[in-house]
């Protein structure tokens, strides 16, 4: 199989497939010899966080926590996101399957049922089975409950715990999306039968205030539909009633859910543990703490990136104080590139300055531009990996796999489809890349080997690069013509090269539709 893919894709296949066969030989083997027992695993998912949000590349606001894990680790510049948005990005690291070969995977309203189902074997099933213990804490949005139906908001919801989380502490869908409230294990956080909750995306339910129709209750001004239900002076997506005791604070989210990853590694620190933990920073709202408010001088959005920086630094101080952060494998990443004005009139565009969310990509949220999915990626182990910057193409769709390497389980047959041991360049043991990755925005794109294609798309305006004074609106114009990049030199992608380099076109377009045709990918 790998010989015929090659005989067909040579300009891109041709230097690097031989490297990887060796690194998937070698993946376990190389661990199991360096370490008798298993380590702990953090992994710390951000929302919308950009490239360029964070100091240690490039940032304006200080991020010292986030940082000195980068200067002791492995700092990524050429890491993917397995989409620009946050559903399908979280279904792809927790299932390593790429979500565009599922309907269904799109952004979940807040009363959708569980995309990712009980028969599915999961990165969190997968390190259960392995000895793990398991928590998902923080952002879940990946639906609830009944998956046709939807989660019993007042009686019991499944959810996490079916697919191999031990114990969950959740926002069930975003901060801008209702319901208000934490769900843990499952049922609805400090919920009171008195006071029922009725949620609803199609009609207004209950009596209570809506953006729409009472603005002048609102703390900020809600764009872009967020102007239903009001809940803590924000107007919400969707409508909801009931639950007054449940509802969280939105400034005191970021508190409670680090709070909750903390008590979890304490309570198993003597058995292997795997946290995942989703924050809510910096995703709109943003309503970050008073010790945090008006502190990075670049508006709302700054400030929850210090408060961002503050619960990555509770979490290293914890595994320091009990003595595990030596063997606790710790990965930094984002769900997608960053959004600006998403939402709400908070500020935040008029507010950055010279700090550039992106950093020098195109695009942004949403987008299938380099910005949409080139997110930060870091990787700490004191016992194991020593400092590196490593340029090596890299997806968050290979940790299912790199993680079964690391603690030696075996995924079963149709499983994780996509995912591939990239273990030794995780941990900067190689400086191997993957031989492609695609890249899900507005639209499908396919990165290999330094090119960038965009395909062809019949009927729509052709798109252009954003303007500088853009504020990071979201880019929804999709190009008629194919879009091919050269991102070794030309990395903002200014200049389509489609027409220099047919070529390279069609191939790339032909890998793209193997690679979509079959179930699983074919490297």
């Amino acid at each position: 199989m790998i010989m015929k893919i090659y005989q067909r894709f040579p300009i891109v296949l041709s230097t690097i497939l031989l490297p990887l066969i060796l690194l998937g030989v070698s993946g376990v083997s190389g661990t199991e010899s360096k370490s008798s027992q298993k380590p702990n695993i953090v992994l710390i998912y951000t929302d919308d966080i950009g490239y360029g949000d964070i100091s240690c590349n490039g940032g304006e606001i200080p991020t010292p926590n986030i940082d000195r894990l980068a200067k002791q680790g492995v700092r990524f510049t050429n890491a993917h996101s397995t989409s620009s948005t946050c559903t399908p990005s979280r279904y792809g690291l927790l299932t390593g399957e790429y979500p565009w070969r599922r309907q269904g995977t799109g952004i979940a309203p807040g009363n959708a049922g569980s995309i990712i189902t009980p028969d599915r074997f999961t990165l969190a099933s997968m390190l259960q089975k392995g000895g793990y213990k398991t928590a998902a804490v923080g952002k879940w949005h990946l639906g609830l409950g009944d998956p046709k139906t939807g989660p019993n908001w007042n009686g019991t919801i499944t959810g996490p715990r079916e697919i191999g989380f031990d114990y969950n502490f959740l926002i069930p869908a975003t901060g801008d999306r209702v319901p208000c409230v934490f769900v843990e294990n499952n049922r609805i956080a400090n919920f009171d039968p008195n006071d029922p909750i009725e949620v609803n995306y199609g009609k207004k339910v209950g009596n209570e205030p809506t953006g729409r129709e009472n603005p002048e209750l609102l703390i900020m001004k809600a764009i872009n539909g967020h102007d239903q239900t009001i809940i803590n002076g924000i107007g919400r997506i969707g409508f909801m009633s009931g639950g007054k005791l449940a509802r969280w604070n939105d400034e005191t989210i970021a508190e409670t859910i680090t709070g909750k990853a903390v008590d979890f590694i304490k309570a198993n620190k003597n058995v292997p543990f795997f946290v995942y933990f989703a924050t809510h920073d910096i995703h709109v709202p943003r309503v970050p703490h008073s010790k945090f408010a008006g502190k990075s001088g670049h508006g709302v959005r700054g400030d929850v990136i210090l408060q961002l920086d503050d619960s990555v630094g509770t979490i290293v101080k914890t595994l320091e104080e009990l003595n595990l952060l030596e063997n606790t494998l710790i990965v930094f990443s984002s769900d997608n590139g960053p959004a600006v004005l998403d939402g709400y009139a908070d500020g935040s565009a008029v507010s950055l300055g010279n700090h550039k969310p992106t950093g020098q990509f195109r695009g942004s949220k949403y987008s299938k531009f380099e910005a949409g999915t080139r997110v930060p990626l870091i990787v700490h182990w004191s016992n194991r990996v020593k400092p590196k910057v490593s340029d090596a193409l890299v997806s968050h769709i290979d940790l299912f796999a790199s993680f079964a390497a690391l603690v030696g389980q075996v995924i079963p047959e149709g499983a994780a489809p996509d995912s591939l041991n990239s273990l030794s360049t995780l941990l900067g043991e190689s400086d191997e890349s993957r031989e492609f990755v695609v890249e899900q925005g507005n639209g499908l794109a396919i990165y290999s080997k330094g090119w960038k294609l965009i395909p062809a798309t019949q009927g729509a305006a052709k798109s252009k690069p954003p303007k500088p004074d853009a504020g990071f609106l979201i880019e929804s114009g999709i190009a008629s013509d194919p879009q091919l990049y050269n991102i070794c030199t030309d990395i903002a992608e200014t200049e389509n090269l489609a027409e220099k380099y047919p070529d390279i076109v069609k191939e790339l377009t032909e890998l793209l539709r193997v690679v979509r045709e079959n179930n699983k990918s074919v490297q």
